[in-house]
C-alpha cells in the first residue's frame, strides 16, 4: 500500500467542493444541501478517486465518508449504460437505506439516476422489478446481494465502482466470505474503495489483495462539543416535527434560538409557519443576500427576533451571544455538521441547550454522535399538554403582574370596570375574566388535553392493549409526584389545581411541574422537598367542593370500599385488594412508524432482518 497520509479533523485553508474537480450538476446539488466547505475525508478521499485511484479510508463514523465516495461516483456515471455501475456493500439495513437517501440527494440535479436498496427483510419482487428496469448504483447487505448473485438475477460483469463501506462492522458480522467472494468474482478493472474505523489483520490482507495501488488515507478525528452544552434528543415522525418545536418553544426557557433545517425550502416552511403561530421567525439560507442576511443577524442580536431557522452554510461563523438555545430540526449526518451547529450556543463559557428531532430510522446518527463525541446525548419525551399549560398560565400571571406596575392606566381602567359593574350587576371578577377572553382573542390560552386511549372490554385486546393503562413517568429532577382525590370527572382543570395548591399552600407557579388529570384523580409534580407543613395545609385543601387527600403517588389505585366511599389513608383498611396498572411495557408502534432496526446486530446477527431459522450463513 502506498501513498499514505493523514490529516486531520479540521484544516485551515480548506478547498472547497469546486477545487476537488466535482462537476457542475453535483456541486448544483451540494449547494441546495448547504454544503460548502468539504471535511478533511472528504478533501482527501474525492481527488484520488475522481482520478481513479483505489483508496482504504480510516475514518470515524460520522466524519462525512458517505460523500467522500458517493459525490465522485455520482460525478462520473454512465447514465446509457443500464447495468450496475456501482456497488456498495454496507454492513446494516439501516446503513444501506441512509447511503441510498444520501446518494438520492447528490444526484438531485441528475435525470435518470436510479438508485436501488437491496437488503434482506424486503421482498424479492421489488428488487427484480426494479433490476429489470436497469439500475445504475446498487447499495446492499453483502448476504442479500450473495443471493441475487447465485439466483443469477444481479448482473455485476459491467462493475466500475465498489465500495466497502464499515468494512470493520461486516467482518465483526461475520461477512468476510461474502466480502470477499463479491471481490474475487466482480471485475478486476473496477475502482475499490475501502472504508473502516480501524484496520484489523483481515482488512488489510484483504486490501493487499484485491487493491491495486491503493492511497492509504486516515483522519484523524478531534471532534468535541462543549461541556456547557446540554445535548438532548426527541424520537418524533417526521409529520410531527412541527407541532413538537411548538411545545418545546411553550415549555423552554430560550433568550434567542436557531433551528437548524437541512435544505433551503426547509428552512422557509418551518419560518412561515413558527409566525403564523406567532413567533418572531426569520429564515437565512443560500438565497439570501448578504445584506438581507447581516440585518436579520442584527435583528436577531437586538432582540427583534428570536428565531433564526438557517442551513449549515448561512449559520458560518454566526456569533450571537443570546443565543440559548439549537434545535436541530433535521439532524445531520454527519458529526462535524452536528458540532458545527450546536457550536452556535454555549460559547465563551456561557451555557446552551442543544435539542435534536430524531426520527424512528436516524437513532443510529445519534450513537454514532456520541462515538465521535464522546458525550451522551440525553433523550427528552414530547412535553405535555398539562405543562404546556402550566407554562401558558405562568406567562399569563406574569403580564397580569406587569400590567398591574402600571399605576396611572390601571387607574383609569378601573374606573371603567367601577362603572360597569354598578349599571349591569356583574361581579367584579366575572368582568375581569371577560376582559381576559377579550385580551386573549380567538387562541384559546390552555390546550386541550390529550384523548384517552380507548380502553378494551373484558377479555379484549385491541392494537393498543400493551399500552399501560395509567401510564407513569419518572418526574423531573428534584421533584415528586403527588396524588389528589380529583380528576376528569370533577371537572377540574390545571389551572384550578395550581390556583388551590398555591392559594392554601404559599406555593409559587414555578413550583409546578407537570399536572396528569385522570378520570378519578390527578397527579402533580411539586418539589421533593416540601415542607411537612405545607403538606398538612394541603391536606384540607378543596377543589370543586371536594377534599383532594393529597399524598404521595405510589402507583397504585386504591378500590373502593363497599360503600363505595375510599377508605382514609392513615392505616384504615383500603380493601382486600388493590388495582395495579399495567406492566410499564413500551407501546408498540404501528408499521408505518416502524423505521429500520439494527439492535439485533449488535447481537452479533449477520444482518437485522434474518429469520432465526434460516442459514446463518446468509442474510435473506
Amino acid at each position: 500500500m502506498t501513498d499514505a497520509h493523514e490529516t486531520g479533523a479540521s484544516e485551515t485553508d480548506a478547498p472547497t467542493f469546486a477545487d476537488l474537480g466535482l462537476g457542475e450538476p453535483v456541486l448544483k446539488a451540494l449547494r441546495d444541501i448547504g454544503y460548502e466547505t468539504p471535511s478533511a475525508i472528504q478533501a482527501a478521499t474525492i481527488p484520488p478517486l475522481i482520478g481513479g485511484r483505489d483508496v482504504v479510508g480510516l475514518a470515524q463514523t460520522g466524519t462525512g465518508k458517505t460523500a467522500a465516495f458517493a459525490l465522485p461516483i455520482i460525478d462520473r456515471l454512465d447514465l446509457s449504460q443500464k447495468q450496475p455501475q456501482a456497488l456498495v456493500l454496507a454492513p446494516t439495513r439501516e446503513l444501506a437505506l441512509q447511503v441510498c437517501e444520501a446518494f438520492e440527494r447528490y444526484a438531485s440535479h441528475l435525470k435518470g439516476v436510479h438508485i436501488l436498496p437491496v437488503y434482506g427483510g424486503q421482498g424479492y419482487g421489488v428488487q427484480l422489478s426494479a433490476l429489470r428496469r436497469g439500475v445504475h448504483i446498487v447499495v446492499g447487505t453483502p448476504g442479500r446481494i450473495m443471493d441475487h448473485l447465485d439466483k443469477g438475477t444481479l448482473d455485476l460483469s459491467e462493475l466500475t465502482y465498489l465500495v466497502l463501506d464499515e468494512a470493520d462492522e461486516m467482518l465483526k458480522m461475520g461477512f468476510a466470505e461474502d466480502v470477499e467472494t463479491i471481490l474475487a468474482d466482480t471485475p478486476d478493472t473496477k475502482q475499490v474503495a475501502l472504508f473502516s474505523a480501524t484496520m484489523p489483520a483481515t482488512i488489510r490482507r484483504m486490501s493487499q489483495q484485491y487493491l491495486h495501488d491503493p492511497e492509504e488515507i486516515t483522519v484523524k478525528t478531534r471532534t468535541t462539543t462543549s461541556a456547557t452544552i446540554t445535548q438532548r434528543y426527541l424520537v418524533v415522525a417526521w409529520q410531527q416535527k412541527m407541532d413538537a418545536l411548538t411545545r418545546i418553544l411553550e415549555v423552554e426557557n430560550f433568550d434567542g434560538m436557531i433551528v437548524f433545517g437541512r435544505t433551503k425550502s426547509v428552512t422557509e416552511e418551518i419560518a412561515e409557519k413558527l409566525r403564523a403561530r406567532g413567533y418572531s421567525a426569520a429564515a437565512i439560507n443560500g438565497d439570501i443576500a448578504q445584506a438581507q442576511r447581516e440585518r436579520t443577524v442584527n435583528q436577531l442580536k437586538s432582540g427583534k427576533l428570536d428565531i433564526l431557522v438557517a442551513t449549515d452554510v448561512a449559520a458560518r461563523g454566526l456569533d450571537v451571544e443570546r443565543i440559548s438555545h439549537v434545535v436541530n430540526f433535521d439532524i445531520p449526518t454527519d458529526t462535524e455538521s452536528y458540532v458545527h451547529r450546536i457550536g452556535r450556543t454555549g460559547r465563551a463559557g456561557r451555557t446552551g441547550d442543544a435539542i435534536s428531532f430524531v426520527t424512528p430510522r436516524e437513532r443510529g446518527l445519534v450513537r454514532a454522535i456520541e462515538r465521535a463525541t464522546r458525550q451522551e446525548l440525553t433523550e427528552m419525551q414530547l412535553p405535555s399538554v398539562d405543562e404546556v399549560n402550566v407554562t401558558r398560565l405562568t406567562r399569563f400571571d406574569d403580564r397580569i403582574t406587569a400590567a398591574l406596575g402600571e399605576t396611572a392606566r390601571i387607574e383609569r381602567f378601573r374606573d371603567i370596570v367601577a362603572h360597569y359593574v354598578r349599571h349591569h350587576d356583574v361581579p367584579e371578577v366575572d368582568v375581569a375574566a371577560a376582559l381576559a377572553v377579550v385580551a386573549q382573542g380567538e387562541s384559546p390560552l390552555l390546550l386541550d388535553p390529550d384523548p384517552e386511549p380507548v380502553r378494551p372490554a373484558r377479555g379484549e385486546r385491541t392494537r393498543d392493549s400493551d399500552r399501560p393503562r395509567e401510564e407513569r413517568r419518572a418526574p423531573r429532577a428534584g421533584y415528586a409526584t403527588y396524588r389528589i382525590a380529583v380528576g376528569r370527572r370533577h371537572r377540574v382543570e390545571p389551572r384550578q389545581i395550581v390556583g388551590a395548591l398555591a392559594n392554601e399552600g404559599g406555593l409559587r407557579r414555578d413550583d409546578f411541574g407537570a399536572i396528569q388529570i385522570r378520570p378519578e384523580f390527578s397527579l402533580v409534580e411539586l418539589p421533593a422537598d416540601l415542607p411537612k407543613e405545607t403538606l398538612d395545609r394541603l391536606s384540607d385543601t378543596r377543589i370543586s367542593g371536594k377534599l383532594i387527600e393529597i399524598r404521595p403517588d405510589t402507583g397504585r389505585t386504591p378500590r373502593r370500599d363497599g360503600a363505595g366511599g375510599q377508605r382514609g389513608r392513615d392505616g384504615e383498611a383500603r380493601g382486600r385488594r388493590e388495582e395495579r396498572t399495567y406492566d410499564e411495557r413500551p407501546r408498540r408502534k404501528r408499521d408505518d412508524d416502524r423505521g429500520p432496526r439494527d439492535d439485533r446486530s449488535a447481537r452479533g446477527r449477520r444482518d437485522d432482518d434474518r429469520s432465526p431459522r434460516k442459514p446463518r450463513h446468509r442474510d435473506r
